[in-house]
């Protein structure tokens, strides 16, 4: 089995996860937040995947899809155009509302076509490609597709512990 085969793998769990957390929730259950400073589903899923977006788009020069297939416009959120929610405050985590889990799945399963896309084109060689020099080592594809697959993979079972809360909470 090569890397990109174990990348595709792990990043196809992520969709899985993100499915599973958004399916049948209703605008209320995906936007509320356990308490006023934690994330909603909304927040968790939409975060996760503009952090893929972002990331994997300037590792492979590439368009995020964010812009490039309007998803800026659908969600119409009143952030500056290349906001990840990095650094989000508990009042710009409250601003990120949507009125379909349709939306948030929408735009992961768009990224995660982009990614695969990306990742099956690889060779064991581009794994060693720097990709990102203000870190100290110098990050390479390799370690930057790992990484955003954690940080992913985290946010998916946050957005499916909150799912948790909320339903246990309503019964």
């Amino acid at each position: 089995m090569h890397a990109k085969d174990i990348l595709i793998d792990a990043y196809s769990r992520i969709q899985e996860e993100v499915h599973a957390a958004v399916d049948g929730l209703g605008p209320d259950e995906l936007n509320a937040r356990p308490a006023e400073d934690a994330n909603s589903i909304a927040w968790l899923v939409w975060h996760l995947t503009r952090v893929q977006d972002d990331h994997v788009a300037d590792a492979g020069s590439l368009e995020q899809v964010w812009l490039s297939q309007g998803w800026e416009k659908r969600f119409g959120l009143d952030l500056p155009r290349q906001d990840t929610g990095y650094g989000h405050s508990p009042q710009a985590v409250a601003r990120i509302q949507v009125e379909s889990g349709d939306l948030l799945t929408g735009y992961y399963d768009a990224v995660h076509e982009q990614t695969l896309g990306f990742v099956h084109g690889l060779t064991a060689k581009d794994f060693e490609r720097i990709v990102d020099e203000r870190w100290d080592p110098p990050v390479s594809l390799g370690v930057r597709l790992v990484s955003v697959l954690s940080d992913d993979l985290q946010h998916a079972g946050q957005a499916a512990y909150v799912r948790g809360l909320l339903r246990s909470a309503a019964s």
